[in-house]
């Protein structure tokens, strides 16, 4: 049987989807404007006149022309340009915005270039009052991180932006190709859904309106909305009720974590994808979505950001990138936490802190995972009930251990998170009672009492996806916009 990730990939719907990404250009004799990708892409774009828009990245000067390197943001290679140096503005430097126009043609590298006829400098870049990104430097990520309004100019955080835009489109194709509907959850909510207590407090900044709305004994917190309100930890609890009417949903959103770190592994706002499926009554359904959806988003980078992913490849080190194509012919595997556990310590020697049986798994235990299973991605399944949310369906033989998943991948350690959702009535009422949620969560027992069915799902954190394939050591580079504690810029 063909898997359903490779289903996808040999339908019709690729064919359609692709034509996204690479546009076949028709050069004509008049003048157009182009984008940098559409003339690389061309197989007809020499002798054609076009007018192009972008940056100037770097300023060579020669004995009688100046060439300069000009992206637009389309294409992780720059485009070269040959001015003459009677032609050059007074005003043009590296930085600079310009439009531009002239004939293509091919250079002595066998690349086409465009030969300048006219050029306009839209936006000078006045260098002297410390633009931070000169041509031909590389800099460290900490140094280009302290210039968050200026960092997509940087070549390799242009090229994290296509990816992650042609990541994006191929898990709503995937999700789609399925018959999932997309569900936009809120990002303000009443509910704590992981029970962890790492969470924003939502309040108005308005005094003058808290008073207003406020009734007596109400905190500040409670007054506009009658109740605690906080920014999302995940859109899971809301995918169920959706998915009890939908049958099978998905989300791709920003989710939230107050967590004090500043570590390489956390941000305080970071985006994730979840999937939540009704009438599922096993794992194994489970952990197929979640393969499926990796390989369809490792596969169709490949086609569509092929340059872009070589970029980091050759950044980041071929040892730390992941192998897309050992990854695409090798089935995950799937092992219990109590097989795990004993591999772990049986090596005890090698990490810092001994592993309990019963406890969570450290960052180092599950690169060890991954790096003991040749690098490919591992499930674990079977975990201990005590470490795992309330909402998991327990064995039915072995109350011990509930119907719950982690993905562990390269670099990162935990990329998913998955499990069956408790479906029965009476477990969940004495569920929500150990943990003092009754009151906010009398709603998800109704749930179960009008026309309940089992359901299941996960969660995939989108940056972390991206640090995977992409070998990105710290999560901050992973995202356009990062915020961590003591930083939210812009």
């Amino acid at each position: 049987m063909i898997p359903v990730y490779q289903r996808i990939l040999n339908s019709a719907s690729k064919s359609k989807f692709l034509q996204c990404f690479h546009i076949k250009v028709q050069f004509n004799s008049h003048i157009s404007y182009y984008s940098v990708k559409d003339i690389y892409l061309s197989k007809d774009s020499i002798g054609h006149k076009a007018e192009v828009k972008g940056w100037v990245k770097a300023v060579r000067k020669m004995k009688d022309n100046v060439f300069i390197d000009l992206d637009d943001g389309s294409w992780p290679e720059k485009l070269q340009v040959v001015i003459p140096k009677s032609v050059v503005p007074k005003n043009l430097t590296y930085g600079s915005s310009v439009e531009l126009s002239g004939k293509l043609l091919p250079n002595q590298l066998k690349k086409v270039e465009l030969v300048l006829d006219d050029i306009k400098v839209v936006g000078p870049c006045v260098v002297a009052d410390g633009y931070p990104f000169a041509p031909r430097k590389s800099y460290s990520a900490d140094y280009v991180r302290q210039y968050i309004h200026l960092r997509p100019r940087t070549r390799i955080l242009s090229s994290l932006l296509r990816i992650r835009h042609g990541a994006a489109l191929a898990l709503h194709q995937y999700f789609n190709g399925l018959g999932y509907c997309k569900i936009d959850v809120p990002v303000l909510t009443s509910n704590d859904c992981e029970g962890a207590g790492e969470v924003f407090i939502v309040k108005p900044d308005s005094e003058k309106l808290i008073r207003e709305m406020g009734s007596p004994g109400m905190t500040p917190e409670e007054a506009f909305f009658n109740g605690k309100t906080y920014l999302t930890v995940s859109g899971q609890l809301h995918l169920e009720i959706a998915a009890r009417a939908m049958g099978k949903v998905y989300c791709l959103g920003p989710t939230f974590r107050a967590e004090n770190s500043r570590s390489r592994l956390h941000l305080s706002e970071f985006y994730m994808a979840e999937a939540e499926l009704a009438f599922v009554k096993d794992l194994d359904s489970i952990l197929k979505l979640m393969e499926g959806l990796i390989k369809t988003m490792c596969q169709t980078l490949m086609d569509t950001c092929a340059e872009d992913v070589h970029l980091f490849v050759k950044t980041q080190g071929e040892e730390n990138c992941l192998n897309i194509e050992h990854l695409l012919k090798s089935p995950f595997t799937v092992d219990s936490y109590d097989n795990v556990f004993n591999v772990i310590d049986n090596h005890r020697s090698l990490f810092t802190e001994p592993l309990k049986k019963g406890d969570p798994l450290s960052k180092e235990h599950e690169l060890f995972l991954v790096k003991h299973n040749n690098n490919l991605p591992i499930f674990v399944v079977d975990w201990p009930t005590g470490i795992k949310p309330f909402y998991m369906k327990a064995h039915t033989n072995d109350s011990s251990k509930v119907h719950a998943v982690d993905l562990l991948c390269t670099n990162v350690g935990e990329l998913c998170g998955g499990s069956l959702r408790e479906d029965d009535f009476d477990t969940l009422v004495s569920k929500l009672k150990t943990h003092d949620l009754e009151d906010n969560l009398g709603w998800y027992l109704e749930l179960r009492k009008f026309g309940n069915v089992p359901t299941g799902g996960f969660g995939m954190g989108f940056e972390r996806f991206l640090q995977v394939i992409l070998g990105i050591p710290n999560i901050k580079d992973a995202i356009p916009f990062p915020r961590w504690p003591h930083n939210c810029k812009l």
